[in-house]
């Protein structure tokens, strides 16, 4: 049986230039759907499923995700004199005490394969979650540990995955392979960003996964693909060459949160689901749509 999972690898060195201006001197990855930033949902989700160690790939202008999971005795002590104990413990509470978070620099934007690459140090011969902030997934059991559940059956990889309409199978990586279960398929190819005509099936990729450690050997020896960049599709096309790797098609709703209708979908549905002003909030937005 396989053992757990402990390492959890967050790439959060991209630019946000969809963003701009907002993206301009703060990362993307903080940018708050209600009143959590992206990056700490990720956490949430990573934690959720027993990451102890979370290793964010950085770049320029990431000191404030360094800063958000880092303790802030004068705000701790602002809100203990103020009795604000709820709010004491929801900052305190942001990373547990067991849980250590390690930054690497990732030096040049050389893609995502690249980024997962610049973690080999610290992960080592150990299997490791994969993150991408901007995917943010509302599930009754977050997609990481829908994944891991799988993983602890059968071993191997896991790559979380979607339908999408057949149009759209060149903005994402498109796995091809065979049903073993339901909801799981055993790959037998991945290709990155496909034409509608060419894509094997409608099975898109998206920013969850479970590696074995022999990715990293893959990474160091594919070289630059689409883009110029160090693409992680193509680390794992040669991976399942020689490796079980599965897809998990999750349960739960994704919101495209690098993209700006994402983001606003992704507001407007949390929001809603918010335990203090949920209601609030349907009851304006009834009247809003009603006044349009």
């Amino acid at each position: 049986m396989p053992g757990p999972i402990r390492y959890a690898v967050f790439p959060v060195a991209g630019k946000g230039t969809r963003f701009l201006p907002a993206t301009k001197a703060s990362p993307k990855e903080m940018l708050p759907v209600v009143d959590k930033p992206l990056i700490q949902y990720a956490v949430e989700e990573a934690l959720a499923a027993g990451a102890t160690n979370l290793i964010f790939i950085t770049g320029r202008h990431k000191r404030a995700i360094e800063d958000h999971f880092d303790s802030d005795a004068d705000l701790e002590q602002l809100l203990e004199a103020k009795g604000k104990d709820d709010q004491l413990e929801m900052v305190r509470s942001i990373v547990p005490d067991d849980v250590s978070c390690i930054y690497i620099r990732q030096g040049e934007p050389l893609g995502l394969g690249h980024a997962v690459l610049c973690a080999r140090s610290v992960v080592g011969n150990q299997p490791f979650f994969v993150h991408l902030a901007d995917d943010l997934i509302d599930a009754d059991v977050p997609c990481l540990e829908q994944m891991r559940q799988l993983y602890e059956d059968v071993g191997g990889s896991v790559i979380g995955v979607q339908r999408v309409p057949r149009e759209h199978t060149d903005q994402y990586g498109v796995v091809d392979g065979e049903p073993v279960g339901d909801n799981v398929w055993r790959l037998s190819g991945i290709v990155e960003k496909p034409a509608p005509d060419s894509a094997p099936t409608d099975l898109a990729v998206v920013g969850r996964y479970i590696l074995e450690p022999e990715i990293f050997e893959h990474l160091t020896q594919i070289g630059e693909g689409a883009g110029g960049e160090i693409q992680l599709t193509d680390g794992i096309a040669r991976l399942l060459g020689e490796r079980a790797v599965r897809a998990c098609e999750f349960d739960g709703i994704r919101f495209d949160c690098g993209s700006k209708l994402g983001y606003l979908e992704a507001t407007v549905h949390f929001g809603l689901k918010h335990a203090e002003f949920g209601d609030d909030f349907r009851i304006f937005l009834c009247n809003t749509t009603a006044d349009l």
